[in-house]
């Protein structure tokens, strides 16, 4: 008899500590996992005070890329060097390709459907060139940029949707 009284006191003692065991465990392990988010939270947050101006930089330059590649904006800076459609449109679209491929790298910045619609309009703004001098009544490096002017007047750039595109996603940044 007496040995069975000695193992009930024995699980007497004992259940107290292993309830308060398993406490200790429950609450140290939610306390590991607490200031692990905590370290990532102020990690990703200094990570972000970093990172922000480097994107904010990248959107201002796709916002000037578009800007400088909108129909209007681009005819006004390059000037035919003489009649030939077909040379200034080559030169036209050589300086769209010329800025697109200087701002490359700034895809590493900006959202991936941000970096396709600014491709997507780079392309429109090409296609829209082409089509523009392969209409037969344009005969002349003047005639294809009263054509493209023309047609601006009746619709909005591609350029103009893309960056009214980058100024919502930035706006979502804030």
């Amino acid at each position: 008899m007496e040995t069975t009284e000695r193992i009930i006191d024995l699980f007497l003692y004992a259940i107290p500590t292993v309830i308060t065991g398993v406490i200790a465990y429950y609450f140290f392990r939610e306390h590991t996992r607490n200031e692990d988010g905590r370290r990532r939270f102020l990690l990703k947050k200094d990570l972000q005070v970093n990172a922000m101006p480097l994107r904010l930089q990248a959107y201002e330059r796709m916002a000037l890329f578009l800007e400088r590649i909108s129909p209007s904006k681009l005819l006004i800076r390059i000037q035919p060097t003489d009649s030939n459609k077909e040379s200034y449109e080559s030169l036209l679209i050589q300086s769209i390709e010329q800025e697109y491929e200087h701002n490359l790298s700034q895809q590493i910045y900006i959202s991936d459907k941000c970096w396709n619609i600014i491709t997507t309009a780079k392309n429109a703004t090409i296609q829209l060139i082409r089509k523009a001098s392969m209409l037969e009544k344009t005969d002349t490096s003047n005639k294809l940029r009263e054509v493209i002017l023309t047609e601006m007047m009746e619709r909005i750039s591609p350029s103009d949707a893309a960056l009214s595109f980058i100024k919502d996603e930035v706006s979502d940044l804030w």
